[in-house]
């Protein structure tokens, strides 16, 4: 079975478990982005069919949701905080290090070899450790661009990927 047919399966499972009810979407995507961390464009027409619902509806609620993500993320998540403490003590210069090091351009936000993810958050609140990123939700205290930039060469090095 492929990876794809595996998901579908798996997220049929979850739906099912809801009892396929409508009023039970916003649970049930969150339970399929919890074990993928995204949400397909298969998956979502999947919770549609089941669902008894059209697949705008279904897209409109997963795009309202700033929480859901319809791109498929890297196995590491890089969050840098933006909020106001964070960005005053310079986080910016800490995403475009990561940015630039990740090679993303546009809107993308996970690397080519799907390794990391990288988001900005509004608060971590941490605001007296600032600036503050997570990498898989472990929180790194005062950071600056070079610090980022050992921490994920670190982790690839850890994990024998190439850097």
């Amino acid at each position: 079975m492929d990876a794809k047919t595996a998901m579908l399966n798996r997220a049929g499972e979850i739906i099912d478990s809801y009892g396929s009810k409508r009023e039970n979407i916003i649970a049930i995507m969150q339970d399929i982005q919890a074990e993928y961390k995204y949400l397909s464009g298969d998956v979502l027409s999947l919770i549609a069919e089941k669902l008894g619902i059209g697949v705008a509806k279904v897209y409109s609620v997963a795009t309202f949701y700033e929480n859901f993500s319809l791109e498929a993320k890297g196995r590491h998540i890089i969050k840098i905080c933006d909020g106001t403490a964070c960005h005053v003590r310079k986080s910016q210069p800490i995403y475009d290090a990561v940015y630039k090091y990740l090679g993303l351009s546009g809107k993308r936000k996970t690397s080519d070899d799907g390794f990391y993810t990288l988001e900005t958050v509004a608060c971590l609140g941490a605001c007296g450790l600032a600036p503050v990123m997570t990498l898989d939700g472990e929180v790194h205290s005062k950071m600056d661009p070079d610090a980022a930039l050992a921490l994920l060469e670190n982790l690839k090095k850890e994990e024998g990927a190439a850097v």
